[in-house]
């Protein structure tokens, strides 16, 4: 039977966000229905607010989350009632060309649920990265769902979902940092922060943060990162030339999305060092930079969608790796908040006050 819970929505292009009631309906094939126990708060949901991801309103916002299955539909095995997930939106199709090549991890075919979350008056909702978890109970792909350790707190669980691992990813994944690496992180808010962090945990000798607030380089310093540096003030190239013999860093994660910052990420990585690209570009963006530069230097220059994560993989791993006490995701946890405080939390992101609020339900 269908289920009415309460959920944030934006409902037109920069307008507030909203509390409202919504149809969530029981799970078809393939599908579950999660209650959700936290969820944060992540810019691409102000992306979507704003009307930057695509203009399919109303959407109802929220993706980065944990919560309990509460039911699923017919044929899901992957899990069951009363499992603990890290709802993910990765849900990989097994049978794509990525996927048969034993790459899952760059699935083109991942999927979402087929049936529609509603409004009362049955207006059709566009749930963010096809989860929507700002919502007391969410409908998801079974696949979205990714059973770790209930030993983890919802509020840093959820993390895993989008911008914690996005950051852990590129640095592990992508950049595939390894033991005595020496990285620089360009931009250090949740996702840099991240990549400090995983950075450390793989290894890296020296990690040096980028930024243009000395308040993220401070907390950079609390993730891992061995040295800082202001660019609003300091010539960033040059300090990471500095810092790693005259020589450049073997991986520089660029995690703003700018080409300003991206060319600075290019000529700051030592010869056939790696540039990771995880910030995320605005669609009229371009970049140019010299040819021979790119042929001279050699290396790689890498894109990473999500951290080329693989849910099932990863989430159960860094879980476990948190219980453990060996890497602190309740780190990034600056706030918690209540479900109505959504449109608050999107103001002290704009002035960089918070790593990440985290709603809990």
């Amino acid at each position: 039977m269908a289920q009415q819970v309460k959920a944030v929505i934006a409902r037109a292009k920069g307008a507030p966000v909203e509390v409202t009631t919504i149809v969530v309906p029981d799970p078809g094939p393939g599908e579950a229905v999660v209650r959700i126990q936290a969820c944060g708060v992540c810019h691409t949901d102000l992306h979507y607010r704003e009307g930057g991801i695509n203009d399919e309103f109303p959407f109802l916002l929220g993706h980065e989350a944990a919560g309990i299955v509460e039911s699923v539909g017919e044929g899901v095995t992957e899990v069951e009632p009363g499992d603990f997930v890290v709802l993910n939106w990765r849900a990989v199709c097994g049978q794509c060309r990525a996927c048969k090549r034993g790459r899952p991890q760059y699935c083109f075919n991942t999927h979402n649920a087929k049936q529609k979350m509603t409004l009362l008056d049955g207006t059709e909702l566009s749930p963010a990265l096809g989860i929507g978890a700002f919502a007391e109970k969410t409908l998801v792909a079974a696949g979205q769902c990714t059973k770790v350790d209930p030993a983890a707190e919802p509020a840093v669980a959820g993390l895993l979902g989008c911008g914690v691992m996005a950051g852990l990813g590129a640095a592990i994944n992508t950049g595939n940092v390894g033991r005595g690496d020496t990285v620089a992180v360009i931009g250090c808010g949740g996702v840099g922060g991240a990549a400090v962090m995983g950075s450390r945990l793989a290894g890296a000798s020296r990690i040096i943060a980028v930024d243009i607030d000395d308040r993220k380089l401070e907390t950079a310093r609390t993730l891992g990162a061995t040295h800082t540096v202001n660019s609003r003030t300091t010539d960033p190239v040059e300090a990471i030339r500095e810092l790693t013999g005259g020589n450049g860093a073997d991986v520089v994660v660029e995690a703003v999305g700018r080409p300003e910052t991206y060319r600075q990420a290019f000529y700051a990585r030592d010869l056939a060092g790696t540039v990771v690209l995880v910030g995320v570009p605005t669609p009229e963006m371009t970049l140019e930079l010299p040819l021979l530069d790119v042929f001279g230097r050699g290396g790689a220059l890498k894109s990473s969608w999500y951290g080329d994560c693989l849910p099932s993989r990863d989430f159960p791993m860094l879980i476990d790796l948190h219980l453990q006490g060996r890497l602190d995701l309740g780190a990034f946890v600056t706030e918690t908040i209540e479900l109505d405080a959504v449109e608050q939390a999107f103001e002290r992101m704009h002035h960089g006050d918070v790593l990440r609020s985290v709603v809990v339900l």
